[in-house]
Order: C-alpha cells, then sequence, then structure tokens
C-alpha cells in the first residue's frame, strides 16, 4: 500500500509563478484594503468592485504556469498517494499534474450563487459580471472564501493530515488561521518537513526537518530524495 503525503501549500510557491502574493505589510492586495475585495461586507457595498478585482486576478492566472515546485510535487504521485491542501486559490497545482487537491480558500475559476452555497460553477475564460446569475437566480460570486467566512473544507483536510505518513508544508507563513494549525493533527511519529526561503516559527516537535530553500528548488530536491526512496 502506498505512503500518504499530504502537503500544506501557500502563496509563496504560486508567486514563483508570478502570482501576486495575497497581502502585503500594510494589509493591502493588489492596491486595494483586503476587507474590500475579500469579505462579506465589501461585497455588500460595492459588487462590481469585487467582480472586477478577481476578473483582473483571474485573466493575469491565465497564463501562469506551474513552476518545478508545482511540478515536483506532482511527481510524487508516481510513488505516493499525495493529497494537496493548498490556501491557494489558483490552479497551478492542477496545471502541473497533481490530481488530488482541496482548496481551502476556494477557486478562483469557479463561481457560486449567493442564494445556495452549493451551486459552483466553473467560470468559462476570466471574466464574472453583475447580472451572471445561478440557475435559482440570484448573482454569481466568487467562489472564494472571505474574511469572516467559515473555511467549509476544514473538516476534511484535518482528516487527511491525520492520517498522513508524510507532511510538507511549502510556501506558508503558518500564520492564517484556521489552515496553519493543521501541523497540530499531525501524528507525532510522522515526518514533517518545511520548505521556505524565511521558514516560519514554529513550536518545536519531533521529526521536524526545515529546507530553508525557495519552493522550486526545495521541493524538487526533496522530491527526487522521497521519489529514491519510496518502497512500492
Amino acid at each position: 500500500m502506498r505512503k500518504k503525503i499530504v502537503v500544506l501549500s501557500g502563496a509563496g510557491i504560486s508567486a514563483e509563478s508570478g502570482i501576486a502574493t495575497f497581502r502585503d505589510a500594510n494589509g493591502l492586495w493588489e492596491g486595494h484594503d483586503v476587507m474590500e475585495v475579500a469579505s462579506p461586507e465589501g461585497w455588500s457595498k460595492n459588487k462590481q468592485l469585487v467582480l472586477d478585482f478577481y476578473n483582473q486576478r483571474r485573466k493575469n492566472g491565465l497564463t501562469a504556469q506551474p513552476n518545478a515546485g508545482h511540478l515536483a510535487l506532482a511527481q510524487l504521485e508516481e510513488k505516493y498517494n499525495v493529497v494537496i491542501v493548498t490556501q491557494n486559490v489558483d490552479n497551478l497545482h492542477e496545471k502541473a499534474g497533481s490530481s488530488n487537491v482541496i482548496h481551502l480558500h476556494g477557486e478562483l475559476f469557479k463561481s457560486r450563487s449567493t442564494l445556495d452555497p452549493s451551486l459552483v460553477y466553473t467560470i468559462d475564460g476570466w471574466e464574472l459580471n453583475i447580472g451572471d446569475f445561478c440557475e435559482r437566480g440570484s448573482q454569481l460570486r466568487p467562489h472564494i472564501v472571505w474574511f469572516g467566512e467559515m473555511v467549509p473544507l476544514m473538516e476534511q483536510a484535518i482528516q487527511e493530515v491525520a492520517q498522513a505518513d508524510l507532511f510538507i508544508v511549502v510556501g506558508t507563513s503558518l500564520a492564517v488561521y484556521p489552515a496553519a494549525g493543521l501541523l497540530n493533527y499531525v501524528a507525532a511519529e510522522v515526518p514533517k518537513y518545511i520548505v521556505d526561503v524565511k521558514i516560519p516559527a514554529v513550536v518545536q516537535q519531533p521529526n521536524l526537518h526545515f529546507i530553508e530553500e525557495m519552493a522550486s528548488t526545495g521541493l524538487t530536491r526533496l522530491a527526487h530524495q522521497l521519489l529514491h526512496n519510496a518502497t512500492d
């Protein structure tokens, strides 16, 4: 039986593919206050601004390509059962070939009904506009988990992490909850690797390994090592 690798990925891995990180130190995202474009209050206040903002992100995302880090994680599926839990809303893991991706914070290229959250649609192209309705006649919104909203896939992510034979954290500051708390659900005996150019502050625990490199180089080296050591 194949061993299970669970990966928690954050903005750092996408940044190498030219995707803007979520916010800077001033709480701005591409020049906007994050609460204007990433909260239910912002949506209620100015739907057009929010739609324009995500349309631009989507337009940029169409041409973004996975980097060596994404490709290395996809390659691990040759020998392992790999589950990627990502805080990123882009589709670069899927573009790279990863087949099991849990998007904690939603998906940029999907929309959902403002009346019934279970009605989710793939966006054809990059535009979502005022007047685009779900089958029940309500305005569609970005399928993004905004500030103040529940993270519906968190329980599923916790279950996957608890079953991991190996856990990898890449490109995240481990500062955004609840995702940052996933490390606490990994069994003590399980090897844990943290890959980042700036290693986040974490409580020291057993079997914790740090790879202080960019995702593209650090994950490539780690994946090569894991594939070499794998037993079918």
